[in-house]
C-alpha cells in the first residue's frame, strides 16, 4: 500500500469515527419522569428569568453555565442568582450538542426543575423533562406553559415504549395548581418588588 492510500485509508477511517460518535450523540435516550415524580426528586423548582449563559471547555468538554434570578420559588431554599451547569455549548469554532439537554437565552423565563448538591451549580432534573417554557401571549398578555419534552419521544419504563407526553399550552394558573398539588403544598411564595412576600394562599 502507498503512502497516499494509507492516508486516504486514515482519512476514511477517521471520518467514520466521527460519524459513529455522531450516533451515538444523537441516541441519547430519557426515560420518562412522571410530573409527581419531577417535583418529589428536586432539589428545587422555582421560575426563572435567564440572565447570561457562558460556556467553556473542561477537561476536554464543553459545558455551560447558565445564570438565573428567581421570580418565583415553589421549593427549596435557593440563592437571589441561581448557575445551572449543563453538557454541550459553542466555545470559539467548537458545537456540542446533547440531545434533551436544554439551552436558555437572555430574558427567557421558565419553571426548572433543579438538583444538585450545596456548594456546586444545580443541574436541570431530567433535563428536557424538567424544563417548563413560559410564553407570553403579546396582545393577551396570557402565559401558558410548554415542557420541552413534549416535542420529543421519552421511553417509558412501565410500558418499555417510546411515547410522546408531557405539558403544552398550560396556562400558568393552571400549572401553578397542578404544581402546588404535586409538591403537596398549600402557598406558593412570590417575589414582589421589595423581596421575598409571606406564602400567599391560592
Amino acid at each position: 500500500m502507498s503512502f497516499a492510500q494509507r492516508r486516504r485509508f486514515l482519512w476514511i477511517l477517521f471520518l467514520a469515527g466521527l460519524a459513529l460518535l455522531a450516533v451515538a450523540a444523537n441516541a441519547t435516550t430519557l426515560s420518562r419522569l412522571r410530573f409527581e415524580e419531577l417535583a418529589n426528586q428536586a432539589t428545587a423548582v422555582a421560575r426563572l428569568r435567564c440572565i447570561e449563559a457562558e460556556s467553556f471547555l473542561d477537561n476536554g468538554e464543553i459545558w455551560t453555565e447558565t445564570r438565573f434570578e428567581i421570580v418565583e420559588l415553589n421549593k427549596g431554599l435557593l440563592p437571589g442568582v441561581v448557575s445551572v451547569r449543563m453538557l454541550g455549548g459553542r466555545v470559539g469554532n467548537l458545537h456540542s450538542r446533547i440531545e434533551g439537554v436544554p439551552a436558555f437565552r437572555p430574558g427567557e423565563e421558565a419553571y426548572v426543575f433543579l438538583w444538585g448538591h450545596e456548594g456546586e451549580p444545580f443541574r436541570v432534573l431530567g433535563w428536557s423533562q424538567g424544563t417548563f417554557r413560559i410564553d407570553r401571549d403579546p396582545r393577551t398578555g396570557m402565559e401558558r406553559v410548554t415542557q420541552d419534552s413534549a416535542a420529543a419521544p421519552v421511553f417509558d419504563s412501565r410500558t418499555r415504549q417510546f411515547r410522546h407526553g408531557g405539558i403544552r399550552n398550560l396556562p400558568v394558573a393552571i400549572f401553578q395548581l397542578k404544581l402546588r398539588k404535586a409538591l403537596g403544598k398549600n402557598a406558593l411564595k412570590i417575589l414582589g418588588p421589595e423581596g421575598w412576600n409571606n406564602e400567599m394562599e391560592h
